[in-house]
């Protein structure tokens, strides 16, 4: 501990560009997953056109950072109608294969989204050092850089990395401002929660709610009486009025001046939240979410060696009341954020809640250093638990999207699917497996808008049925199958769909099923 307290920024540092080299290294091996095209066709109008009139349930500070690199190698809006099917994914398939540099140009998008993840790490490090030590700190970054499913999502082009890195921005610009009230930490609390705010909607409620908790456990500890309450409101009215000033500049500078696209965003994802959205887990379907989804989902996605060192971690910060209260803010930022997610209805992905990492990093760091500098046996156990968590995340390299822990056993479709499983990235793999096989056809029903028989070198692809397989080759996504019932959705829930009176075929990637069925002529013979 000694040693890495003198070294901490170095280590923190070195471990940010092992982590974005892992990162980069997966670009050219997945191809889009379904959301992508759709955010950077978005960040591109928002770019080319001055405009920002496709599908309004994200803010545009990512998508425009996803678009960027495409912009500047020159690809353009296309000019897909805003009417139809979801033309905001056609438009983004255009832009990506218009002129047939398919991988630079998702390569190009995708490093958009990496700045989002130094933040993010940047964040770990300073409220690490500020609040436990630099020790603490570069473990802290260690944890939160070798998780597979930040290193997932810090490689998409889509928005769930920015909210991370900015909803955690804003939580710790939010401390500090209110320990020192000062001009400087009130406009910095501004940006940050502006910038939160114009990542991904799902903050404005996030947010509110951790410093809810965050003020409960004040007045718990703290007992202060009404008088003092006031003297403090008052100490802060200022500079409080400034970070609400900032935080709307970098709104209104992001929606060009006008807040009325901002105010209709809110009001589609709260339309999206009151219909629900398909949801799977623990083999049960739902269009209005699970109560348990994201503990579930927390309990098969994390390391288990993080686990465990999270609950030591919560065991003795329960243990002491002077415990808890120093570690008080971390807790308040997750349940925050996992109170609210409790309550959500669009149940489809770790990734909507992925700033709870910063907490689960920060408590697991702290408790690694009280292994460390306790007994040779805390040493011993805090060394095993550093190579278990350091193998578990590389040896998932590069699916760290459909990265799972050894709860979820050899077959996680049956806990998890969608954008924590098969997001539609393994296309690649499974044209690359057909090309070995010398197929001819295959029947397949894709979870994403591609080119898969230009492109992609897919052979003759032909619809797929639920019921029935085709003869021949027959490929399955899991998401699909699992979440959508192949397309059945609930609509007919008596049908027994093939892939569940089928013994499980060849996987290919993590997220797609490969089926081999005789033609007549060769059953015959």
């Amino acid at each position: 501990m000694p040693w890495l307290e003198r070294r901490s920024a170095i280590v923190a540092l070195l471990l940010m560009v092992i982590a974005s080299a892992r990162i980069v290294a997966t670009y050219n091996i997945f191809n889009h997953t379904a959301d992508e095209p759709a955010h950077i066709a978005s960040g591109m109008q928002w770019l080319d056109k001055h405009a920002y009139t496709y599908e309004p349930q994200h803010p545009p500070l990512a998508r425009a950072a996803a678009a960027l690199g495409p912009y500047l190698l020159g690809r353009r809006s296309q000019g897909t109608p805003g009417t139809g099917l979801e033309p905001e994914t056609l438009e983004g398939a255009r832009i990506l294969y218009g002129n047939h540099r398919y991988d630079a140009n998702l390569t190009a998008a995708r490093l958009g989204i990496l700045p989002f993840f130094w933040v993010a790490g940047l964040v770990v490090y300073v409220w690490g050092k500020h609040y436990y030590g630099a020790a603490v700190a570069a473990l802290a970054v260690f944890f939160f850089s070798f998780l597979p499913p930040i290193l997932a999502h810090a490689g998409l082009a889509t928005t769930d990395m920015a909210l991370t890195a900015f909803l955690g921005a804003a939580f710790l610009t939010a401390l500090r401002w209110g320990e020192n009230p000062t001009w400087k930490k009130g406009l910095l609390f501004g940006l940050c929660t502006g910038l939160a705010a114009v990542s991904k909607f799902s903050s404005l409620v996030y947010f509110p709610a951790a410093l809810a908790v965050l003020l409960a456990g004040y007045v718990n500890f703290e007992r202060p009486s009404a008088a003092e309450l006031a003297r403090l409101v008052k100490e802060r009215l200022a500079t409080f009025g400034l970070a609400v000033a900032s935080g709307a500049a970098v709104i209104l500078a992001l929606y060009r001046g006008s807040l009325a696209p901002f105010f209709a965003g809110i009001r589609a994802v709260q339309a999206h939240n009151a219909e629900g959205h398909p949801t799977y887990l623990l083999g049960q379907r739902s269009v209005s979410g699970f109560w348990y989804f994201y503990p579930v989902v927390l309990a098969v996605k994390t390391p288990l060696a993080m686990l465990l060192m999270l609950g030591f971690a919560l065991w003795l910060v329960f243990r002491e009341r002077s415990r808890l209260r120093h570690n008080w803010p971390v807790l308040a930022f997750a349940a925050g954020i996992l109170i609210v997610a409790l309550f959500s209805r669009i149940n489809i992905g770790v990734r909507h809640i992925l700033a709870v990492y910063f907490a689960f990093s920060l408590l697991a760091a702290a408790a690694l250093g009280e292994l460390l500098n306790g007994a040779k046996w805390g040493r011993t156990l805090a060394g095993s638990m550093v190579v278990w968590f350091a193998a578990a995340s590389l040896l998932s390299h590069p699916d760290y999207l459909a990265y799972t822990n050894e709860l979820a056993g050899s077959r996680p479709e049956k806990v998890v699917a969608d954008s924590d499983l098969d997001w539609g990235q393994d296309m690649k793999r499974l044209s690359a497996r057909l090309r070995e096989l010398h197929a001819t056809q295959v029947a397949f029903t894709p979870t994403i808008l591609a080119d898969f028989e230009g492109e992609l070198g897919f052979p003759k692809m032909v619809q797929s049925s639920p019921v029935t397989p085709s003869p021949g080759w027959n490929a399955v996504s899991l998401s699909l199958w699992k979440v959508r019932r192949m397309g059945l959705l609930e609509t007919h829930p008596e049908v027994t769909l093939w892939p569940d009176r089928t013994e499980p075929g060849e996987r290919v990637g993590k997220g797609v099923m490969l089926y081999y069925f005789p033609t007549r002529e060769e059953q015959r013979r």
